[in-house]
């Protein structure tokens, strides 16, 4: 625990959580966290060490830890420092974009319906989409 304490020390941002490293980082866009998804990919290809990462519109969240011995190793620490040196924008959690991925209403105060991109009827729910056509 000494030398991890003295290791996130020189990390920004990054937690201890479960046993395990994780940051989440803000976009104001989705365009703009799935391109930092693609250099975390990049980077962990080459390091042949790969991260959980979750994406959502805005929000990219990370969890590092050696799954061999389901632990960290100095390994971990090193990978978060290199995605911290991943050019991003001003960490600002965005605005909530109304009725998208955060349970809340629509800005017009209704329910969102469910679109299956066809440009046929709207569902009101999951179970009304059908997609096995």
């Amino acid at each position: 625990m000494d030398v991890a304490s003295r290791l996130m020390e020189q990390l920004d941002g990054w937690q201890f959580e479960q046993g395990h490293l994780a940051k989440s980082f803000y976009f104001s866009d989705f365009g703009g966290a799935l391109e930092f998804v693609n250099k975390i990919g990049a980077i962990s290809e080459q390091q042949g060490h790969h991260p959980d990462i979750y994406m959502t519109w805005g929000k990219v969240s990370l969890e590092l830890w050696t799954h061999k011995i389901d632990g960290l190793t100095e390994s971990d620490f090193i990978l978060a420092a290199k995605f911290d040196e991943i050019p991003v924008p001003k960490q600002d959690r965005p605005a909530s974009r109304g009725g998208d991925d955060d349970g809340e209403e629509g800005e017009e105060g209704g329910e969102q319906g469910f679109d299956d991109g066809s440009g046929g009827e709207e569902f009101e729910s999951e179970e009304d989409f059908d997609d096995s056509e």
